[in-house]
């Protein structure tokens, strides 16, 4: 990076503050150079630093982290990461804040905090880094109408699957895609970076915004139309053929490509075992996670689509797909879905016999 990363740091513990102080500073690129116990203090900090980047604890004193970042994104729209807990309650907690605009989470332990939080150390510096890159629209700007459901259409014969990748902002994106699917749409298979016990929330909350149904992966269901599956928090999640159907697989906790679930897993299933008729699309996020795996789908004969660079909150992943040549389409977020749907409802392609 050019500069250093002005970061703020936003917790009622000093133990979070003081860990999270020594992770940062740590890293030659961000610089703290702040600590706050609370919104309140924080108010006057970031008039007075002008930080980059600010970590947003959830429960704090006198003003919780969630009324204090609404009021902020109408204020001073900036790049938030929230640091919320690994529990149920943190995940609902952690979502509410992407809508407001915070742009990554960070899931912090209940219990061990210290050893566990120390190991999470890369995981924490990369998603400040992320934040600091990320495009942040006010809430003003962030406030859309109802979106229109995209019509049903009659897809050909040849199943087709779609699979998804996402990262930094991911979170919002995929909810923008998805939401305007038809109730028939092709399966989807799906992997969002996040932490274990936020995917399955994540699933239930785009399963209640959608007319497809979306559920975490357990592994071994049939990939039906109409069906979107998530990836776990823990593992990779492949599609693989069993007779004449698709079913998803669920293996393996090594990070692949830096992250588990991996992007690039999925997609390289998709060139693997669906070649052809695979539907690929790489969305907003930090890292070069899935161009490789995209540029697999196109190599096998299948349809790649990427997020342009205007409608990223990073423009990080599919900006490393299309210098590989892996992007087959760019159009914006607004788009993806339509273009989803069209790439769909084409004949299959057949495989090059060499």
């Amino acid at each position: 990076m050019s500069k250093k990363v002005r970061t703020l740091i936003v917790d009622d513990s000093a133990l979070v503050r003081q860990m999270l102080s020594e992770m940062l500073s740590s890293d030659p690129d961000i610089e703290v150079v702040g600590t706050a116990s609370d919104p309140v203090f924080a108010r006057k900090m970031i008039k007075d630093l002008n930080p980059d980047v600010l970590t947003l604890d959830v429960e704090m004193p006198r003003m919780d982290g969630l009324h204090f970042l609404e009021k902020l994104m109408n204020l001073r729209p900036m790049p938030v990461v929230m640091v919320s807990s690994l529990t149920q309650k943190g995940a609902d907690t952690a979502f509410r804040a992407m809508e407001l605009g915070a742009v990554e989470i960070v899931g912090k332990p209940v219990m061990e905090l210290k050893d566990t939080f120390e190991a999470m150390k890369d995981e924490i510096v990369d998603k400040v880094k992320a934040a600091a890159n990320a495009r942040v629209r006010g809430q003003s700007a962030r406030r859309k109408s109802d979106p229109k459901p995209l019509a049903n259409t009659h897809y050909k014969t040849t199943e087709r699957i779609v699979c998804i990748g996402a990262s930094t902002g991911g979170v919002e994106a995929l909810a923008e895609v998805l939401r305007v699917l038809p109730s028939d749409a092709p399966a989807i298979a799906i992997t969002q970076h996040m932490p274990p016990s936020f995917t399955g929330k994540f699933a239930a909350r785009l399963n209640g915004m959608c007319s497809i149904k979306v559920a975490e992966a357990k592994g071994g269901e049939r990939m039906l139309p109409g069906h979107a599956y998530v990836a776990p928090g823990d593992s990779h999640l492949q599609v693989k053929r069993s007779g004449a159907n698709y079913v998803c697989h669920v293996e393996g906790n090594a990070p692949v490509s830096g992250h588990c679930p991996s992007v690039d897993v999925l997609f390289e299933s998709a060139a693997k075992n669906i070649g052809p008729n695979a539907v690929g699309v790489l969305l907003t996020g930090m890292g070069r996670d899935g161009a490789l795996g995209l540029k697999a789908i196109r190599d096998a004969g299948g349809s790649t689509i990427g997020q342009d660079e205007a409608s990223c909150v990073v423009y990080g992943m599919p900006r490393m797909a299309m210098e590989l040549g892996a992007v087959e389409c760019q159009c914006a977020l607004s788009a993806v879905a339509e273009t989803m749907l069209k790439t769909c409802a084409k004949d299959g392609k057949q495989a090059v016999r060499i």
